[in-house]
This record gives structure tokens, sequence and C-alpha cells, in this order.
């Protein structure tokens, strides 16, 4: 990457954290995590001293499975990375969004494929327990995200026509896979009511957010776009 893009896509992810942790109130404490000990930090011991079956081993305590790794899906850190990976995989379709987009006049916002989507999630939602509510206030999250990206890389097509697509993507193909990523996205949010809720959610976002972030090596537009997408994922005060 180059420097100065290092230099914006590090500004933009600061300026993301402070939009999550700012958004629900407000930074708070981590849970504590239960300290793992290694058979390297435990003390040696005699063959006559030492006990008849150990009570935990290092593996498994390591263990992605392990309700003390930060990345079990039973931890609250393992709920909210989901929903900060498929942020990140819906924010992708942005580009191809735009790409189909480019060059014949079709405007950005599109009321009526917006409030598709938010009956056919807030549907969803219901049937899987979750509260309709809270989850069409995500996705319209995640739709203003998406326009930040399609927005964003107008602007760098216009500034740049060199860097423009020379291909346009089918539409209707990529909104198939928005349909699937949206279908993953309430899951995830219906399966971590709790996390969301925590007083600790927005700092556990945020390092969500920031492990995306390197994963994926986002540039500043998307990295903005991220902490757009989940401004309303915690819940809790």
């Amino acid at each position: 990457m180059h420097p100065t893009s290092s230099l914006r896509s590090a500004a933009a992810l600061a300026a993301a954290a402070a939009v999550l942790l700012t958004g629900t109130g407000g930074a708070a404490a981590a849970p504590s995590v239960r300290p793992v000990v290694t058979a390297a930090a435990q003390p040696a011991v005699t063959p006559s001293a030492r006990p008849a079956a150990p009570v935990a081993h290092a593996a498994t305590a390591h263990s992605p499975y392990s309700p003390y790794s930060p990345y079990s899906p039973y931890s609250p850190y393992g709920q909210l990375q989901p929903l900060a990976g498929l942020s990140a995989e819906r924010l992708a379709t942005g580009d191809l969004v735009a790409a189909a987009k480019w060059g014949t006049g079709s405007p950005v916002d599109d009321p009526a494929r917006e409030q598709e989507v938010l009956d056919a999630v807030a549907d969803q939602a219901r049937r899987q327990g979750a509260d309709p509510a809270a989850t069409v206030r995500v996705f319209r999250d995640q739709i203003e995200a998406n326009k930040v990206v399609q927005r964003g890389l107008y602007r760098r097509w216009d500034a740049n026509p060199a860097q423009a697509p020379t291909r346009r993507p089918g539409l209707q193909e990529v909104r198939k896979e928005i349909n699937r990523i949206n279908g993953a996205l309430v899951r995830a949010l219906a399966h971590s009511p709790r996390a969301r809720s925590a007083p600790y959610c927005a700092p556990l976002l945020t390092a969500a957010a920031v492990r995306v972030h390197r994963q994926r090596n986002l540039d500043a537009l998307h990295t903005a776009a991220l902490a757009r997408s989940l401004r309303s994922v915690c819940t809790g005060a």
C-alpha cells in the first residue's frame, strides 16, 4: 500500500473506532478473561507429586471451541466478529453495484429496493425470533454504508477516469449475492443479542472491525464505510 494511503487508512480507522465507541455512549471496560496457564508457566513437580489427571490442557484452552477463547462462538467477541466480517463483505458488493450503475445514469439512492431489503430482513428476523426493529436499524446503516462506498467510488472515477471499471456486472446477480449476505447477517444478529446489549459491546466491536480492516487491507473509503455500517449493532447504553 502506498504510504499516503496507509496514513489515510490509519486515520480512517481511528475515526471508525471513535464512531463505534461514541455511538454507544463511550468506551466501556472489556470483561476480564480467565487466564490460561500453559505448560511452560506451570511449576515443575516430581513424578510422585504429579496429579493423576490434569485439570485442563493448554491445547484445549486455546481451542477455538473453548469458552475462554476470544474467537469462540460462545464468547462476546466471537459473536461480534461475524457481524464485522459480514458487514465488510456486504460493503464489497458496493463496488460491484457502483460498477453496474456507472455511466448508466442510475442514481445511487433506490428507495424501492431499499424498502424491499428492509421488509425482507424484518421478516427473516421475526422467523428467527430476533427483534425486527433492531435488525432494521442495523440494515439501514448497512444500506447507507453501501451508498458511502458507491459515492466515494464515483468521485474517484470522476477524478481519474482511468480507474473507472471497464466491465459492467449484472445488477441482478449482484443483488443475489447481497441477499445471501443479508441472510447470514440476520442470523448473526439473531445469535448475538447478549453480546450486542452488553456494556462492553463497543470496544469489542471496534476490535473486531480493526481485525477485519487488517485482514482485508481496507482503504480509507471502505474503513469509514465499515464504521458507518456498524453504528447500530451495539444496543446497550
